[in-house]
């Protein structure tokens, strides 16, 4: 998901995988699409600790930059992505798109512990909201 939503973006899109994020990379972003799978009703850990390490550094130093978000949930994907509503209401960024969540059915112990594989449509959705994302920047339209 987030290859595709950061491909579509265009020459601007910046992928950073959430374990080497630093407050710096941050920093200099003009936008940020939020991209983790929901475990247990949550972002994933790796997602929560960029949170952790960046929400201070970066307190009162982007106010109003555009956000948007994509879930791979197993079912819902709600409470990944509330709760990363609530943190970034502490960096007052401007959501931007409706959340992205895209539903891989994964219930079973088999299923969680299978290889996701999204559907074409998905993927579809990814690049849209990549390309919206970055076309937005790029014509300074937030």
């Amino acid at each position: 998901m987030a290859g595709a939503i950061a491909d579509a973006a265009g020459s601007g899109g910046r992928l950073i995988a959430a374990a080497d994020a630093a407050p710096d990379a941050l920093l200099a972003a003009a936008g940020y699409v939020f991209v983790c799978p929901e475990n247990l009703a949550a972002v994933s850990g790796v997602m929560k600790d960029m949170f952790d390490r960046c929400y201070y550094p970066l307190l009162g130093r982007i106010e109003g930059r555009p956000y948007a978000t994509a879930i791979a949930a197993g079912s819902d994907g709600r409470g990944a992505q509330a709760q990363i509503d609530r943190i970034v209401t502490g960096w007052r960024l401007r959501r931007i798109a409706e959340p992205l969540i895209v539903n891989l059915d994964a219930q079973t112990p088999e299923r969680i512990m299978a290889e996701k594989v999204l559907a074409q449509s998905d993927l579809a959705r990814c690049r849209e909201l990549g390309s919206a994302f970055g076309e937005g920047l790029r014509m300074g339209i937030f």
